[in-house]
């Protein structure tokens, strides 16, 4: 399979290696989300040492697998030893007599998986890179896991010996709608752009999910065949997803089910009350790996403090199987089939769009020509008025406008009628009126193909469609 997007990340690997100083690059991001396969295809395979680590493996088994690599690497008999210490000795002789011109890379794949308990995995890592790499310009260690809470913790904010030692950090995130968009065309999938958008409202933009469509298939079919029959490759995806990320995954697994119940997200008090865990730290480390994880977001109401702050599940994957994937009582293999355009789907359908909405920010931001404008997203609840009003996404700009924007997904332009008319009036003044702000307000539809023009639609000052979610610029 070719590479395809990761523009930006493909110039700033090749940036690495045309550096003149030794660089320590921590590659961090969520699993399946093409980590792996953009360092060695950007790299070329071409790395002086390349190392994965082994999942629930021991110090002896970690070892062996080392062996085995630097024998490959180097063509000569080094020994099996005991310790990290000696394995990263014997990488430090495997690079001092390197024939190798320019930059030597090592590639350290799975990192989280070497550090193995009391193995003196990270001390021998802060040896290798204090002691003898960092002195080196022609050294590149990159060093990538999907255990991303690990990655923050153990590495970049690391306060032993390993302090401020990474030179470059590069999270890896899920694909742009126009990414998808991409490797669906290079992988010969024929969509529509509202097809592809519903692709990313159940996988999100997660390359491995994508790739693992049938070009043979529609879009029903091939979520049928990935998710709901017997063999489906992500019909058990959640528990392993989990599982491979956080050593204490049942605590990660009761947050994110109480919070797709709670599409507008819940307080932390409010996670405590759902999943009858303790208060203290180790709730706040959960919700932290969660975030750092990419599958919820923390994020403060509009005109209110830190205590105000709210907790949302936004991994599309995980939204879809606690909706449905989990539901399938009957074994349902053409469940997706037959559940289109019914209640259920059409309240699902609803929210993942505002999420694909919010994960577009510079999409929506570019479209409304303020790409260079200092911005704030927030979300914003009446509080006081009757009837009340909500706003998911508002984006409060610097030069003195506000957009609330309304999301809306339809297989057809979107109509304002009389009562959705009243609605956005009510909401835009309850707005205005308890926030008291002096700033422009102008209300932003966000559709699938437009809004279409009626005797309701002059009082929306901006449009965007769906297409323009797809810029890649």
């Amino acid at each position: 399979m070719k590479l395809t997007g990761r523009i930006a990340e493909q110039r700033t690997l090749k940036e690495y290696v045309e550096s003149d100083k030794p660089e320590f690059v921590a590659v961090y991001g969520r699993r399946r989300v093409g980590k792996t396969f953009l360092i060695k295809e950007s790299l070329n395979d071409k790395f002086a040492f390349y190392l994965t680590g082994l999942a629930n493996a021991g110090l002896e088994m970690q070892l062996r697998n080392f062996n085995a690599a630097i024998q490959k690497s180097g063509g000569i008999p080094y020994p099996l030893v005991n310790t990290w210490f000696d394995a990263f000795g014997q990488l430090t002789h495997l690079l001092e007599h390197s024939p190798k011109k320019g930059k030597k890379i090592i590639f350290l794949d799975e990192l989280p998986w070497m550090d193995t308990h009391r193995s003196g995995f990270i001390s021998a890592l802060e040896h290798f890179w204090n002691g003898w790499a960092s002195s080196k310009s022609d050294i590149l260690l990159i060093v990538c896991g999907s255990a991303t809470s690990w990655m923050i913790n153990k590495l970049i904010k690391n306060h032993g010996g390993l302090h401020n030692r990474i030179t470059r950090r590069m999270l890896i995130e899920p694909f742009t709608l126009g990414e998808c968009e991409e490797l669906f065309k290079a992988n010969n999938i024929v969509m529509s752009r509202y097809q592809i958008v519903e692709s990313y409202m159940i996988l999100g933009g997660i390359p491995y999910y994508l790739s693992l469509m049938d070009k043979g298939k529609s879009l029903a079919q091939n979520i049928d065949a990935l998710c709901f029959s017997k063999n489906g490759v992500l019909r058990e995806e959640f528990s392993s997803l989990y599982a491979s990320l956080f050593k204490h995954s049942n605590n990660h697994k009761k947050v994110v089910e109480s919070l797709a119940g709670k599409t507008k997200g819940m307080t932390r008090d409010e996670v405590i009350a759902a999943t009858k865990l303790s208060d203290g730290g180790g709730l706040s480390k959960t919700l932290e790996e969660l975030e750092l994880c990419g599958f919820i977001r923390k994020y403060n109401a509009f005109d209110k403090k830190n205590k105000y702050q709210m907790y949302q599940l936004v991994d599309f994957y995980t939204l879809f199987y606690l909706n449905f994937i989990r539901n399938n009582k009957f074994d349902d293999e053409h469940a997706w089939s037959n559940l289109i355009d019914n209640s259920k789907h059409r309240a699902w359908s609803g929210y993942a769009f505002e999420q694909v909405c919010m994960a577009h920010v510079k999409q929506l931001k570019n479209k409304l020509g303020i790409s260079g404008v200092l911005t704030h997203t927030a979300s914003w609840r009446s509080q006081k008025s009757d009837p009340g009003a909500q706003v998911d996404l508002l984006i409060d700009r610097n030069d003195n406008v506000i957009n609330l924007c309304e999301m809306k997904y339809a297989n057809t332009e979107f109509v304002i009628d009389k009562k959705q008319d009243e609605n956005l009036r009510n909401k835009k003044e309850t707005f205005i009126r308890e926030t008291k702000t002096r700033k422009t307000v102008h209300l932003t539809m966000v559709t699938t193909y437009g809004v279409k023009r009626n005797e309701y639609s002059g009082q929306i000052q901006s449009e965007i469609k769906m297409d323009d979610l797809f810029r890649l610029d």
